[in-house]
């Protein structure tokens, strides 16, 4: 949480730390800004006092409804230096100069937020080489702010359960829309008498996402049949939608605006269920159950992973932990926080490296899944799961499980 910046900044050495760049996709500065609807910005903020939020003039009202301290970059004279300076990336070396300066910014600063590598790695060492008294320190991920932003409050809970029902109602309204379709030789047929294709049902899900008001950058995935047997393939636009096979419907939806994220995933079949998605599924949803009860403060993320495998590999599934490179079986991690990014601290995986304990305020995924490709189906299920201040497990994701769709 954002009380825990001093702290952070302390274990790191940093006397101030500065998130900048384009708002949009970048939720270091989000997080900052207190979501302030600019273009782009700079949040400053010296250990053990508040932020500054330094914007471009004709943002300034926009800046302060961020509730931070603003100061705007014509107070520091930026229109003159970039007149005065032979390129742009001198010209924000004399910006930082200034604003440092005037904030008394001085030691050990961290820099965070999102921009072109080059352009960013040019720019800090200029800072570095440049600016006396500073010294510039990276900080790879997870970064202090991914720490902080790792544990979320009432608050931050209560936005991420509202982008849950508002997908809820998506996924709801999808399958409404798949049913009313009449069905001729196992084949899902619209009114003007043709099929209707997985790429048919993408352009209405996004209508349905756009009614809500959310985005869904990293695309939606609706995957049948062999594409459902491989996690990440979102469907082949082509394919008609077919009763029996195996559908992964997966989206993570957040607020406009760059906002707080919800993921949730469920796996159905139109009209009936082969029996070996019927046991498989069952497999799944018996594990996703066993893993919620697992849940609680202190316990290692890895562990959890590890009974994930292990419960699967009890049900006579390959699982990562036996085979690092299988693809059929239990294939991923079982789950990632929440929050400013669609996947962010904490991760479930079995890397030697995640020593991350489960703590209050912590809101993520649990999503096991099993895919057999050569099979022709996979099946994962995805719940967001909350440990409220307390500590007591809450379970935000209430749409159904029902493996088959009837028609």
């Amino acid at each position: 949480m954002k009380q825990d910046l001093d702290h952070l900044m302390e274990e790191r050495g940093l006397n101030a730390l500065v998130a900048a760049g384009k708002m949009h996709g970048n939720p270091a500065l989000y997080y900052l800004a207190n979501g302030a609807n600019v273009i782009s910005g700079y949040v400053i903020k010296k250990r053990g006092q508040q932020p500054v939020f330094l914007s471009s003039s004709i943002d300034r009202e926009e800046a302060a409804a961020s509730g931070l301290t603003v100061v705007t970059t014509n107070e520091y004279g930026y229109d003159d230096i970039l007149r005065e300076k032979s390129d742009r990336l001198a010209a924000l070396v004399e910006l930082y100069r200034r604003v440092f300066a005037d904030l008394q910014v001085k030691g050990r600063v961290g820099f965070y937020g999102m921009a072109d590598q080059g352009s960013a790695w040019m720019l800090l060492t200029a800072l570095n080489e440049q600016l006396e008294g500073i010294e510039v320190c990276g900080d790879f991920a997870p970064t202090l702010i991914d720490m902080a932003r790792t544990t979320k409050d009432a608050a931050e809970a209560e936005r991420i359960r509202q982008v849950g029902r508002r997908t809820a109602t998506i996924m709801g309204q999808t399958i409404e829309f798949l049913k009313s379709h009449r069905v001729k030789d196992e084949a899902l047929i619209q009114a003007d008498d043709t099929p209707l294709t997985i790429g048919r049902v993408h352009k209405q899900i996004r209508h349905f996402i756009a009614e809500q008001q959310l985005e869904v950058p990293e695309g939606v995935i609706f995957a049948m049949g062999r594409d459902a047997g491989v996690p990440h393939n979102k469907g082949t636009p082509e394919d008609v939608v077919m009763l029996g096979k195996s559908i992964i419907f997966d989206f993570g939806a957040r607020e406009a605006g760059g906002g707080y994220y919800y993921d949730m995933t469920r796996t159905f079949c139109l009209g009936y269920a082969l029996p070996e998605v019927q046991k498989t599924y069952q497999d799944v949803h018996d594990c996703l159950e066993m893993l919620i009860g697992t849940y609680k403060v202190g316990i290692e993320t890895r562990h959890i992973m590890q009974l994930a495998c292990e419960f699967f590999e009890s049900r006579g599934h390959p699982t990562i932990d036996s085979n690092a490179n299988t693809e059929s079986g239990f294939v991923h991690g079982l789950g990632h926080g929440v929050g400013l990014a669609v996947h962010e601290e904490p991760f479930f995986s079995l890397a030697p490296s995640n020593a991350s304990l489960l703590q209050p305020g912590h809101i993520f995924t649990c999503e096991p899944g099993l895919y057999y490709p050569d099979q022709g189906f996979g099946v994962r299920l995805e719940d967001i799961i909350w440990i409220d201040p307390n500590g007591a497990v809450q379970n935000l994701s209430h749409f159904p499980k029902a493996l088959v769709i009837e028609m």
